[in-house]
């Protein structure tokens, strides 16, 4: 595509960075030592089961503001039709680390974790198709990467299994087909200056929030 230079740019110069220096906080760095306590590990599954079903009505009113352009329609569908079983594998997570029903009915976001879902709301309801999927971009590369980080760490560490871990290994090989789909819808609208600006300040943005989000649980679960 003509512009995927662009989109490999910000790639390149802002999300993979990001991806790394969420690598080494000391969620992931207490996580492959085996060092990370089983109540972040719930305070995760919480908070994302909380983000994914906000995510998942965020598709759908995404589909509804974008009925007329067949291809963004399409993709929002697609989207929907995969994501609405994750709220279900975070709960089924949290479950297998000895949370109950009632400790996801009850919960509510911590402040990180609310900003993070707020931004990306933001974005599906006011941004540009650009925009938006940059958050998408964002997000889904660093969930496939932390998602192998977590499937390997939490067999080795603390013995839990495929059913425990499902979440992680759907996540580490769906989110590459993802990460593909927001970069090419990217790289289709972002052409002008103004949107490419747009899209650089996206990414920034949200890379900050995700950064922010594992130090929210971190602190608000220890």
């Amino acid at each position: 595509m003509e512009n995927q230079a662009f989109v490999d740019s910000v790639i390149r110069e802002i999300i993979q960075p990001g991806v790394e220096q969420l690598m080494e906080s000391r969620y992931f760095s207490e996580l492959r030592d085996g060092k990370l306590s089983k109540r972040r590990l719930q305070g995760f599954a919480i908070q994302h089961y909380l983000h994914n079903v906000a995510l998942c009505k965020g598709l759908v009113l995404c589909m509804a503001k974008n009925a007329a352009n067949v291809d963004l329609y399409e993709h929002f569908r697609e989207q929907f039709n995969e994501e609405q079983y994750h709220p279900e594998l975070a709960k089924k997570f949290g479950v297998a680390l000895g949370l109950k029903e009632e400790d996801f009915t009850d919960a509510t976001a911590v402040f990180e974790c609310l900003a993070h879902t707020s931004a990306v709301i933001r974005g599906m309801f006011l941004g540009s198709p650009a925009e938006t999927r940059t958050g998408a971009l964002v997000n889904e590369s660093m969930v496939c990467r932390y998602s192998e980080e977590f499937d390997t760490c939490l067999r080795r560490h603390y013995s839990l299994g495929d059913k425990e871990c499902q979440f992680f290994t759907v996540h580490r090989i769906a989110d590459q087909e993802h990460t593909k789909a927001a970069a090419e819808v990217v790289a289709r609208y972002a052409t002008s200056p103004q949107q490419q600006k747009a899209v650089r300040e996206a990414a920034h943005h949200m890379v900050a929030f995700k950064l922010a989000k594992f130090d929210g649980i971190y602190r608000a679960y220890g």
